[in-house]
C-alpha cells in the first residue's frame, strides 16, 4: 500500500500565479510598478522643461537618441516636490508607442508576490494615491503599494489641481 501526505494535494507556490514588481520609493514609501511594464532604469541627467507643461510633467530627457517625457512622481502624488536628488533615479516605460519617465527617489529590488495576497486599498490611503492604486501588497519590509500606470498617465491625472474656491465674506 502506497501512503500519500496530504502536502501532495495542496497546492504549491509553483502551480499559484505570481507578478514580479520593480520596487521604488517615493517619499519613504514602497511602490511596485509592473516588471512587464519597465523598460529601462537610468539616473536622472539633464531635464529639458517644457513650457505650459502640467506640473507634473519635469520635462523631457534625451535618453540614447529617444525623446522621454519625465514625470516627477513626488508632483503627481503631491507630495512636497524636492528638486531631483543627486541619487534619483529614473524608470523609463512605453504606452502608447511614447516613452515615459518616472522620476522617483530610488529603485529599490524586484519583488515577486502572490497575486491571491493583493488586499483592496484600505480606507485610509490618501485619495491620490488611490486613484493610481491597483491595491496592497503587506511585505516584512512594510507596505508596498501598486501602482496603476494607465491611471498615472491619464489626462485627468496629469492636469494640474484645480484651486480651492475661496470663501467669499457676505
Amino acid at each position: 500500500m502506497t501512503f500519500v501526505t496530504r502536502l501532495a494535494f495542496e497546492p504549491t507556490e509553483s502551480t499559484s500565479l505570481r507578478t514580479d514588481y520593480v520596487t521604488v520609493f517615493i517619499d519613504g514609501q514602497r511602490f511596485g510598478l509592473e516588471i512587464g511594464s519597465v523598460r529601462d532604469v537610468f539616473m536622472a541627467g539633464a531635464v529639458t522643461k517644457v513650457p505650459l507643461a502640467p506640473p507634473a510633467v519635469a520635462g523631457l530627457i534625451n535618453l540614447r537618441g529617444r525623446v522621454v517625457t519625465a514625470i516627477c512622481m513626488r508632483k503627481l502624488l503631491r507630495l512636497p516636490a524636492e528638486r531631483p536628488a543627486p541619487g534619483a533615479m529614473v524608470v523609463g516605460i512605453e504606452r502608447g508607442g511614447e516613452s515615459f519617465g518616472f522620476i522617483v527617489d530610488s529603485v529599490g529590488e524586484v519583488v515577486s508576490v502572490m497575486d491571491g495576497d493583493c488586499q483592496p486599498n484600505p480606507l485610509n490611503l490618501d485619495p491620490r494615491w488611490a486613484s493610481f492604486s491597483r491595491g496592497i501588497h503587506w511585505l516584512s519590509e512594510g507596505l508596498l503599494v501598486v501602482l496603476d500606470i494607465d491611471a498615472m498617465l491619464a489626462p485627468s491625472a496629469l492636469a494640474p489641481a484645480l484651486p480651492l474656491a475661496r470663501e467669499t465674506e457676505p
